[in-house]
């Protein structure tokens, strides 16, 4: 008779989720704001970053307005990969160091394999809202695509245009969607835990699964963040970027439980 094989037990890679309250992000928020104060010349920077790429944008599309809207928008979908340095920041901070702007500059290094195969993931979900954006106006625009300055006057407040402002905010809030399942904590996961990437995402999914109200409450924190920046012409970026991120890796924090071993 054959001798029976024992086999080591399975490994799970995924680690404990930790279920939050609903208004813990908030607190995340709260935790940012102190953090900001900590490290304002690092944070600010990363801000200004943001700011300064939405307004190259701006003007590099400026005779294409209805591209700026949807690159405006897109660029939040690559908001989880821009954020790596701030999330660093945030881990830095954590354990009482002072320096944190330049050895963040580089910490997608940390686990490059990871982090640039998700880089690669968001930028095809962002080329994929950019074409699907392009074809929308095309499809079910009525009207001759307007110059900047009456773009919103003639998108949002005429009657001839609901069918194509119901299918672009349904599609945008489809790819907002997926980039959000997917990087609610994947980001910081990857820099933190040296993690591969797809271990990074099926825990994002299963935290947003866990914990669909607290993250109803947290997607509905970042949209208005990211939107009231975009609207104060940009400028409001350079604070609301960076609360983000930060809050981001207290997120992390929270629904990740730390390791046992």
């Amino acid at each position: 008779m054959h001798k029976a094989v024992e086999r080591p037990p399975a490994v799970n890679l995924l680690p404990a989720i930790n279920h939050v309250p609903l208004l813990r992000p908030l607190r995340w928020l709260r935790q940012a704001m102190r953090d900001l104060f900590k490290a304002p010349v690092a944070c600010l920077f990363y801000g200004q970053v943001f700011a300064l790429l939405e307004l190259w944008l701006h003007w590099l599309f400026v005779h294409a307005p209805h591209q700026i809207i949807t690159l405006a928008t897109g660029l939040m979908l690559l908001g989880p990969f821009l954020a790596t340095g701030l999330y660093d920041i945030g881990r830095r901070l954590e354990l009482g160091e002072k320096r944190v702007l330049l050895p963040s500059l580089t910490a997608w290094k940390a686990n490059l394999s990871g982090i640039g195969l998700f880089a690669m993931i968001l930028a095809l979900t962002f080329a994929g809202w950019m074409r699907v954006s392009v074809v929308l106006f095309a499809l079910l625009y009525t009207d001759q695509v307007p110059t900047l300055d009456d773009m919103f006057s003639t998108t949002f407040f005429t009657t001839g245009n609901i069918a194509f402002l119901l299918a672009y905010f349904s599609c945008g809030a489809l790819f907002a969607l997926l980039v959000f399942a997917i990087s609610v904590i994947s980001m910081p996961m990857l820099l933190d835990r040296n993690s591969d990437t797809l271990t990074a995402i099926f825990a994002s999914v299963q935290a947003m699964l866990r914990n669909p109200l607290a993250m109803c409450v947290w997607g509905l924190c970042i949209a208005l963040l990211s939107f009231a920046g975009i609207a104060l012409y940009y400028a409001g970026l350079i604070i609301s970027m960076p609360l983000l991120g930060l809050a981001s890796w207290h997120a992390y924090r929270d629904i990740v439980a730390a390791p046992t071993d």
